[in-house]
């Protein structure tokens, strides 16, 4: 266990060891796009939190947004669709003496990365863009209201690599629209009910804080996930043809 860290640990450094111009692109092109989806979620939730109102359109963006902040947005993401470059990535990565469970456990500890740099710039703009969220939430409730949806998110950062890994780029845009499709048909039979889940993990957020019973809970649903499809994935990638 502690090898297989050690050795992933090194394999993500050297990533950051490579060239900087490449490195120092992936940090705009993350600035600009969670500028841009913590803006565009902050105009419509900060709205919807301060009038009360259950629309599903906040759990919508909330259930769609919140799983690619586990991404890292580089070249080699951004090309996936087009290029198939993580079924390359795999392809080199078999000629090298590296066990599978040495490149899950590093794409795990990118998406921990990911999600701390990107969680920070996401939830951080909708926190100074959104008056409603500064009212009706202090900063300790706003915390444990941001770690709930991270945990939520890594319950599906276990699917999207499980997909990564295991199919073709136009799989994986086919399978990431149906992920957005399910999330939409999730808040339209959420709001159909009359419930919201926006509203409720603000409410708790709010009533708990960083005690908040549904933070806890879905950090831990969400690193049982991950785990399972981990080792799901490393036993699916033993048999799976890269040619």
């Amino acid at each position: 266990m502690m090898r297989t860290l050690k050795d992933s640990w090194f394999m993500l450094r050297s990533d950051f060891r490579g060239d900087k111009l490449k490195i120092l692109g992936t940090l705009v092109i993350t600035v600009v796009f969670m500028s841009y989806l913590g803006g565009l979620t902050s105009l419509i939730a900060n709205d919807v939190l301060g009038e009360q109102d259950r629309t599903m359109l906040a759990d919508f963006l909330f259930l769609s947004f919140i799983p690619l902040l586990g991404l890292t947005f580089s070249r080699r993401s951004m090309k996936y669709w087009s290029e198939d470059s993580y079924t390359k990535m795999l392809v080199y990565l078999r000629t090298l003496p590296i066990p599978a469970a040495v490149i899950l456990s590093r794409r795990k500890l990118q998406g921990v990365g990911s999600f701390t740099l990107n969680g920070t710039l996401f939830f951080g703009i909708i926190y100074l863009l959104g008056e409603n969220f500064r009212t009706e939430l202090a900063v300790p409730s706003y915390i444990a209201f941001a770690i709930t949806w991270l945990g939520f998110g890594f319950m599906v950062s276990g699917l999207y690599i499980f997909i990564e890994y295991l199919f073709s780029g136009k799989a994986y845009l086919w399978l990431t629209l149906l992920i957005v499709v399910l999330s939409w048909a999730t808040s339209f039979l959420v709001t159909l009910g009359g419930g919201s889940l926006f509203l409720y993990s603000i409410s708790y957020s709010k009533e708990w804080g960083l005690l908040s019973p549904i933070m806890w809970g879905s950090l831990l649903l969400g690193t049982i996930s991950v785990q399972l499809f981990s080792k799901w994935t490393i036993h699916r990638l033993k048999s799976r043809n890269l040619v």
